[in-house]
């Protein structure tokens, strides 16, 4: 998931019908029994372990972000580590991730603001997570949702491309807000990862409508008709994310 995905400008918001709540609970039931083991991509261990993935995820695939944390989890165990760790080291390390000299420098600053703020461990608020370098409102949600069970919406280009195609991204200033006054607080997570799993696999910038689970409830008006020549054989299996290393 990328977490530097920008935020759209806050905007009016449309009445939340009765209409809507419906079709969004039928939306959500039927990807949640698409994606039966939705949920997070990336492995990890801790909440420092999720943090510095989803940091390290921005512009790079989860994939290659797990085969990079493998070893670096195993070299770095603490904020601490982070912390002292030589700037050309850390980017060596990092390096196959992308971005790397912005990464390892976000990574050490995080790292500072944990040892000095928080005695080195990771916050389980909103509030306390943003303060921390390199973390916005979409790492921390990521990491609330999936290290702490904490309630919340993160919205990355998937999210975002799957609630405006659904039409349920108009409840509130942005999408974020949309979907946390559509949905209830305990399917804040689901939501989540049940729009990036479809983004990912059906709701493609260029769509599979036609083995969309939720093609019936979807108000888009350009609705692919076919499928591509090679997935007119197969349909694709829904995914199987890899689970925490816990």
């Amino acid at each position: 998931m990328n977490p530097r995905t920008k935020r759209p400008k806050p905007r009016a918001s449309a009445p939340i019908t009765a209409a809507l709540r419906s079709r969004a609970r039928k939306i959500l039931t039927r990807l949640a029994k698409a994606y039966p083991d939705w949920g997070p991509t990336l492995l990890f261990s801790s909440p420092l372990e999720l943090l510095v993935a989803t940091i390290l995820a921005a512009q790079a695939q989860d994939e290659r972000i797990n085969e990079v944390t493998r070893t670096l989890f195993a070299k770095y165990r603490s904020p601490a580590d982070y912390a002292a760790a030589p700037a050309g080291t850390l980017e060596r390390d990092i390096k196959a991730t992308g971005f790397y000299n912005q990464k390892a420098k976000s990574l050490r600053a995080m790292a500072r603001g944990l040892l000095e703020e928080f005695r080195g461990e990771v916050p389980s608020d909103m509030d306390g997570l943003t303060q921390l370098r390199g973390v916005g409102r979409k790492t921390a949600s990521i990491v609330l949702g999936a290290a702490f069970g904490v309630p919340a919406v993160a919205v990355d280009r998937h999210v975002e491309r799957v609630a405006m195609r659904l039409r349920v991204d108009r409840a509130g200033p942005d999408i974020e807000a949309s979907l946390r006054a559509i949905y209830p607080k305990k399917d804040w997570i689901k939501v989540t990862w049940c729009f990036v799993l479809h983004g990912r696999r059906i709701c493609r910038p260029t769509p599979l409508c036609p083995i969309c689970p939720v093609r019936d409830l979807c108000p888009y008006p350009k609705k692919t008709k076919v499928l591509p020549a090679a997935l007119r054989s197969s349909q694709p299996a829904p995914p199987s994310p890899a689970r925490s290393r816990r």
